[in-house]
């Protein structure tokens, strides 16, 4: 039941995370397409008010008419819808996930001993610093080379390169990459609860009071609501990699994760560009190209057949059938840790799924071969060193199951 139950909770919390996310990420896109669509109204009344651009718009079977004032309207209105809930909702929830997942199952999820011996304690610890360090890192950055935006941009790539590659030296390949990804999430939100909103506060403060306005705040919330929407892509890329084990399970992980980040900033540029006019299409080709390439780089290699058959003239006959006592052998090495009635790993059955007899191992066939075979997701973090032979010994028996029964 505790299992149960646990299951409903991460549902229900990655369901509200990606709705949160869809509205933050879907807010921070629309203000960038409109301030790259605005255009100088032609309207002499729009202009002796302030307003230095505007957009007409159809939707929905209305008009719209968006205006941006150069400064403080005329009057200010009482009411101000503020973009801040959708960033702190998403970054909440998705801690909330992060802690459910990663941080509760430590051993299982963030531990890879081929990577590093490393201790649940520790493993726990070095997994906030990467959220910690990241922000403190990068806003120092931001501090000290605010005006030179080129420098800063170079700096906070190498930032994202040394923890990606210091993360997959450190925990497992599926932790790294989300770790990673939540590192940026949490520069993006901090970002906007620490600069965008308060310098938006002191802005309508100032304006309230009829004092003159600092110009320096505007300038450094849309310097980090730049960066948060080149952010965007690669984050998402890094929330949905678990899913994908061919690319944290690689060999050289921190890599393909940079490349793939690498793919969806310059996908993002494509269509910032795109916003002012410009159709630069090198941006996606490039990113398509660093794309194939990486799949291209990443792809599996085959494995061994088992063993070949002969005749009694000593003719080959083809790859010798694998029977289910074969493979039971692997499953009762590197799965009934988690998958029997007492497990050692944990304290039930994962999933509720046994794996201890012949039956049960029939049964649930094509399960074991996605998830071990195809997918490799399993087993989780590798902790049992399942081998890519027997990995190929559990394929080759999933696919001669219709011909060859044991």
């Amino acid at each position: 039941m505790e299992a149960y139950l646990l299951d409903w909770a991460n549902l229900l919390l990655r369901w509200l995370h990606v709705i949160v996310a869809i509205a933050w990420i879907g807010s921070s896109f629309y203000f960038v397409w409109l301030d790259n669509h605005l255009t100088a109204p032609l309207d002499p009344q729009l202009k002796d008010k302030g307003v230095g651009g505007e957009l007409w718009a159809v939707h929905g079977g209305g008009f719209y008419n968006p205006q941006k004032y150069l400064g403080a309207p005329p009057r200010l209105p009482e009411q101000l819808h503020w973009f801040y809930w959708e960033s702190y909702s998403t970054w909440l929830s998705g801690f909330s996930l992060f802690l459910l997942v990663y941080i509760f199952n430590a051993r299982s999820y963030l531990i890879d001993p081929a990577v590093a011996q490393l201790s649940p304690a520790l493993a726990i610890t070095a997994a906030f610093a990467f959220l910690v360090v990241g922000w403190l890192v990068y806003d120092a950055l931001c501090r000290l080379l605010g005006k030179k935006e080129q420098l800063l941009s170079i700096l906070i790539v190498a930032l994202v390169v040394l923890a990606a590659w210091s993360a997959c030296h450190l925990f497992s390949g599926r932790a790294a990459f989300l770790i990673i990804g939540a590192m940026m999430a949490s520069i993006m939100s901090a970002n906007v609860f620490f600069w965008i909103i308060p310098g938006q506060r002191k802005v309508v403060a100032a304006m309230r009071a009829g004092d003159p306005v600092d110009p320096v705040h505007g300038q450094r919330g849309k310097q980090r609501s730049v960066h948060n929407t080149y952010f965007t892509l690669p984050v998402l890329f890094a929330m949905l990699s678990n899913h994908y084990s061919m690319t944290y399970s690689a060999q050289h992980n921190w890599l393909v994760l940079v490349v793939i980040m690498l793919a969806g900033v310059l996908v993002r540029q494509y269509f910032i560009l795109r916003h002012k006019g410009k159709n630069q299409l090198a941006y996606p080709l490039i990113a398509i190209a660093l794309l194939a390439a990486n799949a291209a780089w990443i792809a599996p290699r085959p494995v061994s057949a088992p063993a070949t058959a002969t005749t009694e003239n000593g003719a080959a006959t083809g790859a010798a059938a694998v029977t289910l006592a074969q493979v039971q052998g692997v499953i009762q090495a590197r799965c009934v840790q988690c998958h029997s009635s007492h497990p050692t790993m944990m304290d039930s059955p994962a999933k509720g799924l046994l794996l201890e007899t012949p039956e049960q191992i029939q049964a649930k066939a094509q399960l074991i071969y996605q998830q071990v075979a195809q997918q490799k997701l399993m087993p989780l973090g590798n902790l049992t060193q399942i081998t890519e032979q027997e990995r190929a010994l559990i394929a080759h028996w999933a696919e001669q199951r219709p011909a060859t029964q044991p």
